[in-house]
């Protein structure tokens, strides 16, 4: 079981989630060098988004057990094996953004529904800012990235900055970051400068204060009894956080660790059908 706390930043140490999708998928018509999209099953249409360095096989239970709908798998380049192309330097979060509604649009993607994972949630929350899709899930992430941690966007983006340099700029980073990758499961192939240009810009992100302009309904899973934490705590925490989106809907479920679709699948199955059905 993976807290969260870990997961994100926890003395330079960042965990990824499952293997890179590896069952038989076919390619949607669209390129780009910041995303790959592979598309699976047939219905409505469903945008998965994983997590920090992970791939889309995050949601390899989920696609199987929900039958019915048509998921469009979101593979970040530079994550999970994929080479990092136009990731590999600069800001990540907001192109990644940008790329993904693209995406959309030109797919031409109707009453979409957004799943989003870690820092795959804040782009699933970026999605329903920019108007695409008809509703959003978020799974374990707050709306401010460092507060995942304890932090403020203001206090911790300056510190993910100096180790996003330290990470990238410096021998001894860049052999740290990499041994860390190596030895995390499913964060094999990732590649560290992207791991640390994401961590960068997930510190200084805080989309709470845009909330109230989020017309579509928003879902939020969030772990809990994972992290040391009291459930009461954690809820506490979330429900604060969220406030500004009155009518966000909080799913707490537990015991579970950062990576809640593989700690309890079936309660995140459950949760998953009730939002795609509500």
């Amino acid at each position: 079981m993976i807290d969260r706390r870990t997961w994100i930043l926890g003395s330079g140490a960042l965990l990824a989630g499952w293997a890179a999708w590896g069952g038989p998928a076919r390619a949607a018509a669209f390129v780009s060098r910041r995303i790959a999209v592979t598309v699976r099953g047939n219905g409505r249409d469903v945008l998965l988004i994983p997590g920090l360095a992970s791939g889309p096989g995050i949601w390899n239970s989920v696609v199987s057990a929900l039958p019915g709908y048509r998921w469009h798998l979101v593979h970040v380049r530079g994550f999970a094996g994929l080479a990092a192309d136009a990731n590999a330097s600069g800001p990540l979060l907001q192109p990644l953004a940008d790329e993904i509604t693209r995406y959309v649009r030109t797919q031409g993607l109707m009453r979409l529904a957004v799943v989003g994972h870690s820092m795959g949630g804040t782009l699933a929350m970026m999605q329903g800012l920019a108007g695409v899709g008809g509703r959003v899930m978020v799974v374990d992430m707050l709306p401010a990235g460092a507060a995942m941690v304890g932090g403020t966007a203001g206090g911790m983006g300056f510190l993910a900055d100096q180790l996003g340099q330290y990470f990238t700029g410096t021998k001894a980073g860049r052999a740290y970051l990499a041994q860390i990758v190596a030895q995390t499961p499913g964060a094999k192939g990732s590649d560290p400068d992207v791991i640390a240009n994401a961590l960068r810009d997930l510190a200084n992100v805080d989309l709470g204060p845009q909330l109230p302009r989020l017309s579509v309904p928003l879902e939020v899973v969030y772990a809990v009894g994972g992290d040391g934490a009291s459930a009461k705590e954690t809820s506490a925490q979330f429900r604060a956080a969220y406030a500004p989106k009155k009518d966000a809907r909080l799913v707490p479920i537990g015991p579970s660790g950062h990576v809640v679709m593989a700690d309890q699948p079936a309660h995140f199955q459950a949760a998953l059908r009730n939002f795609l059905t509500r």
